[in-house]
């Protein structure tokens, strides 16, 4: 089965992740098409106010609900105490196809807006920076045996680092879902 987009009387090819994750400000049709020629099956039409799906995606690059955002294109999720962070969708389609991350050790305190680690793509090579405060409590290995975690699954098994945050007031300096999304189409 292949998934399309149709907007503005054209149909653009999606990956089932991208076309599961599609939102727009506008309505937006969702075609799922046996073939290319196959009609129409199934139509959802959204708005901002009644957004069906957990996650937004502008272009090919998708934005969480319920995670805070940096600036400098870093997620953060917290539960209870602790904090997950890695990078964005957005920014690891900027970057292209990853090749090393280089990640903290355990044990290492890491202080709001410094740099924790490195992620070098076949473009660039980029520092990576940590939205809060606190002490790192677990890394992600297996970032370093398959650095393309980053590119395929920057919201799951892309994580970075685990925090114990240590200033909860940081995280109301960070973007949520609505706000990083308006950053990042400027």
């Amino acid at each position: 089965m292949s998934l399309a987009l149709r907007c503005c009387s054209q149909t653009v090819p999606l990956a089932s992740s991208v076309a599961q994750a599609v939102s727009s400000r506008a309505a937006t049709t969702l075609v799922q098409a046996q073939t290319p020629s196959s009609l129409l099956e199934k139509t959802l039409t959204r708005t901002n106010k009644t957004p069906a799906l957990p996650f937004a995606a502008r272009g090919y690059a998708t934005v969480v609900d319920g995670l805070k955002y940096a600036e400098s294109h870093e997620w953060v999720k917290v539960e209870g105490g602790e904090a997950t962070i890695g990078i964005t969708d957005f920014a690891q389609s900027e970057l292209g196809d990853v090749v090393y991350v280089e990640l903290p050790e355990v044990g290492t305190a890491v202080e709001a807006k410094e740099t924790f680690g490195v992620v070098e793509s076949v473009k660039a090579a980029s520092d990576v920076y940590s939205p809060i405060s606190g002490e790192v409590t677990a890394v992600n290995d297996a970032l370093v045996d398959d650095p393309s975690k980053l590119n395929t699954e920057p919201f799951e098994g892309g994580w970075m680092m685990k925090v114990k945050v240590s200033d909860a007031g940081e995280l109301d300096g960070l973007m949520d879902s609505a706000a990083y999304t308006a950053s990042c189409d400027q």
